[in-house]
């Protein structure tokens, strides 16, 4: 049998999240920005970093699939492929 480099192993179980540590990807980019932000700034922005921490995870628990994506797209951040922009009334198809 030969190795080759770019064949990855299926995944047991396609609903289970990508994880680094106990983290989901959006959980991880959530804690580095907020740590980032203690890092530079300290004092105040430790508070903020655990208090950012602990609601998210308790919010992201109570929320479906995909939370942080809707609410970034909400907010405007982000721009889902093929959809109308959230703020639109009235669209054709």
């Amino acid at each position: 049998m030969a190795d080759n480099a770019f064949v990855q192993q299926f995944p047991q179980y396609l609903s289970k999240p990508f994880q680094v540590l106990w983290f989901e990807v959006d959980e991880l980019v959530i804690f580095l920005f907020s740590l980032t932000l203690a890092l530079i700034y300290g004092k105040f922005m430790w508070i903020v970093f655990f208090l950012t921490q602990y609601f998210y995870t308790r919010t992201k628990r109570k929320k479906p699939r995909g939370f942080l994506k809707h609410i970034l797209y909400v907010l405007g951040f982000v721009q889902m492929k093929n959809y109308p922009e959230y703020f639109q009334q009235v669209f054709h198809e």
